[in-house]
């Protein structure tokens, strides 16, 4: 049974209310849903321990502390096999913020964020393609991030 299914219509409500604004305080979610504060408190309590919510904390803007230039890089490895070790040395890498193990042309998609140009260049040279079974990488440089959101909670 998915995990979705272990979750009423007040979960889904209380999870569509703060994927919208995580800030919002649990007494204003807990008006909107018909329920007490404790009862919002104890849901999103479990629902953290179902590992339904993950993480917490706030989102930086990259630009207001000069990271300008956002790219994904397509990975191309000598085999598939390698792809825990590189991802493991990827991690290392601050600047790579998101990681995926993907079908199509490349084994690995990655999310980095550079100053500029530069900088970027030098993560690539001197960071990523220094990774032993990284054979050759593709980067797309974005021009802007049109918009970003949650996964539909209905």
């Amino acid at each position: 049974m998915s995990i979705k299914h272990q979750l009423d219509e007040i979960d889904l409500k209380i999870l569509d209310i703060i994927t919208k604004n995580a800030r919002m305080p649990f007494k204003d979610v807990a008006a909107e849903c018909g329920i007490s504060r404790a009862a919002v408190h104890q849901r999103v309590n479990r629902m953290v321990d179902m590992e339904v919510i993950i993480g917490s904390g706030y989102y930086i803007d990259p630009k207001k502390v000069d990271y300008h230039t956002c790219t994904y890089i397509g990975i191309f490895l000598e085999k598939g096999g390698i792809y825990e070790d590189v991802a493991r040395r990827l991690e290392k890498i601050p600047e790579v913020v998101e990681c995926h193990y993907t079908t199509g042309q490349y084994a690995i998609f990655a999310k980095v964020y550079a100053r500029n140009n530069e900088h970027l260049k030098e993560i690539l040279n001197e960071n990523i393609q220094k990774i032993d079974g990284v054979s050759s990488t593709e980067t797309f440089i974005s021009l802007e991030e049109t918009f970003k959101r949650e996964v539909p909670i209905n």
